[in-house]
């Protein structure tokens, strides 16, 4: 007896997840994967490190952990999957329960029966409305083939300068790509204010924009791409920004985010979403239970703002074609949803986050805050530790832990912290419970008291009220940029730090250690906005409750301290002779 048919459309992550799953399951099932690609299965997420020359060829790409290559040959030969590459599905008959093929390299179209159909058509980059943005050599870095055509380019020695289109993931990871080995002038565009957008919260995001520009990345925020032309110089392009500049470049790669590839399904009669992606349950069906669909082509429940997204990432595709496997062999998997969890590098930045960032929260009708602390990722004594940058947003109204940032240069102890949080927000846990949150501790790997557990005391002190915190974006606005005459800079580090800013700013950068407060505080200003400040916001804190105490209550205080300022940019410049960079 002949098993079940079925038909994958779509062969890079979750189709051969699904069919390799099933095909454990279900041994006598006949799949069959077509994608219209010439290279199946690969990790699509490593093409920005095969550029920079992190990964050497394509064909680690396309590797097995045991170094075999995944070509149609080896899933025929070790998973009985029978691959059909360079062939497109034309469209899908949901009566007949077939799928119409066409075979690029001859021609030729025939019909494929199926008992269950598996929808994994990925997604496409945003093509922006911009003249010129077909010319050839313009392009976004989506797939290998893609991949390889920019490295020939670049290897070929005929790129000196490249404009990138967004600053999103993509973008950043490429302008690492084209800047760390080849050393090409690159300018990173972005319409929005910042690095990242949607991402990461304001602060964090000043801190890897900073990043980018001390390792010779051009940002330019706030910018749109008007128009590209061909350049005076054979291959080459002007790329004109409003509101008012040119740049001449050898490469524009455009890297302005992807929209879910659904024709097939909507042409099918399936229902698509509000994200324009195809809608499914949580066991991965379609509006046709005969058919699944997963990966970036699908909508799915953000498990925080209880909405439906359009969030395309190879791991979820990945999580998502072993459910639809075990459930086309007759089982009830589910996959719940997601908290949008995400992590990169950028240079020497470790870059992570799950959940939303306080803006979202604010647009998803949450009283949002936003917690900054600043601590070492290890024990303060071990030879490797190095700050972190650690951002919670929480829920006032109900104490609930809404999402979490992170930037530091040890990229793992980034991740680390940022996967404790994201393993426990499907439960919504409260700014209690991530105080209590229990972190393996040793030296080499954590502090006694983790930073997770330090953002989550300092929320509550936050939302309890005993500390009112100040952004580092606030704290240039209102202390750097304005120079407003009713704020006061209240230093409470040690003389020898604090020094160089108060030969900076004179009066309004008053110095008490905090160890000597409580015995100066007839020199505290009683009719200023006390702006409390220390290396990283520990004893400004300390300061602060010091001063409430003694009944002194116009303060606030800095979150990060000026460890925060400096990696933000908040201050523009270091002060000559600025040694502020022992820890609290």
């Amino acid at each position: 007896m002949n098993g079940k048919k079925v038909v994958i459309i779509g062969g890079v992550a979750l189709g051969p997840k699904a069919a390799c799953r099933l095909k454990r399951l279900e041994p006598d099932a006949e799949v069959v994967i077509v994608d219209q690609d010439e290279y199946v299965s690969y990790g699509g997420c490593g093409i920005p490190y095969f550029i920079s020359g992190d990964v050497n060829t394509v064909q680690d790409l396309m590797s097995t952990s045991f170094h075999m290559l995944r070509t149609p040959q080896f899933f025929q030969d070790v998973k009985d999957v029978k691959v059909r590459a360079r062939t497109r599905a034309v469209s899908i008959d949901r009566e007949k329960r077939s799928v119409r093929v066409l075979d690029l390299a001859s021609g030729a179209e025939e019909d494929l029966a199926y008992d269950h159909l598996v929808i994994a058509t990925g997604s496409s980059p945003n093509k922006l409305p911009i003249p010129g943005i077909d010319l050839p050599g313009v392009t976004s870095v989506t797939n290998l083939q893609a991949a390889m055509a920019v490295k020939d380019r670049i290897s070929s020695g005929k790129v000196d300068r490249a404009v990138i289109v967004g600053a999103g993931a993509i973008g950043c990871e490429m302008a690492e790509a084209l800047g760390d080995l080849w050393g090409i002038e690159t300018h990173l565009v972005e319409i929005a204010d910042q690095v990242l957008p949607g991402i990461l919260a304001p602060s964090l995001a000043a801190i890897v924009k900073n990043h980018l520009e001390e390792k010779g990345v051009r940002v330019l925020l706030g910018r749109r791409v008007a128009e590209i032309r061909q350049g005076k110089e054979e291959g080459g392009f002007e790329v004109e920004l409003k509101p008012d500049e040119t740049i001449e470049a050898q490469l524009v790669i455009t890297a302005t985010g992807v929209r879910p590839n659904c024709e097939l399904a909507r042409n099918a009669g399936l229902v698509i979403g509000s994200s324009g992606a195809i809608v499914v349950n949580r066991m991965l069906q379609t509006s046709d239970p005969r058919i699944y669909a997963g990966g970036d082509c699908i909508e799915i429940a953000h498990l925080i703002t209880g909405k439906s997204i359009f969030f395309p990432q190879g791991s979820l595709a990945n999580r998502q074609g072993r459910v639809i496997g075990t459930n086309i062999a007759g089982g009830a998997a589910k996959f719940e949803g997601t908290v949008g969890s995400f992590s990169m590098k950028i240079f020497d930045l470790g870059v992570a986050s799950t959940g939303i960032t306080p803006q979202t929260a604010l647009k998803n009708g949450f009283d949002a805050e936003s917690v900054l602390v600043v601590q070492a990722d290890r024990a303060h004594f071990y030879p490797t530790q190095d700050l972190m940058y650690f951002q919670l947003t929480v829920d006032r109204k109900t104490r609930r832990i809404l999402g979490a940032q992170a930037v530091g240069t040890n990229g793992d102890a980034v991740a680390g912290r940022i996967n404790a949080i994201a393993a426990v927000l499907p439960f919504k846990p409260t700014v209690e419970d991530i105080s209590n949150l229990e972190i393996a501790y040793s030296p080499p790997f954590a502090s006694a008291l983790d930073v997770v557990n330090a953002a989550g005391n300092t929320a509550e002190n936050i939302l309890d009220g005993l500390n009112r915190p100040m952004e580092p974006g606030e704290f240039e606005k209102c202390f750097i940029s304005e120079e407003s005459s009713d704020c006061l800079c209240l230093d409470v580090r040690s003389p020898s730090n604090a020094a160089p800013f108060v030969e900076r700013y004179g009066s309004r950068w008053l110095n008490i250690p905090q160890e000597t407060l409580s015995k100066r505080l007839d020199e505290v200003p009683r009719d200023k906005r006390l702006l409390l400040v220390c290396n990283s916001g520990v004893r400004s804190y300390e300061a602060m409750r010091q001063l409430e105490s003694a009944g002194i209550k116009n303060t606030v205080n800095v979150q990060g301290g000026v460890a925060a300022l400096k990696k933000t940019g908040a201050f523009p410049k270091p002060p000559e002779g600025e040694n502020g960079e022992s820890r609290d």
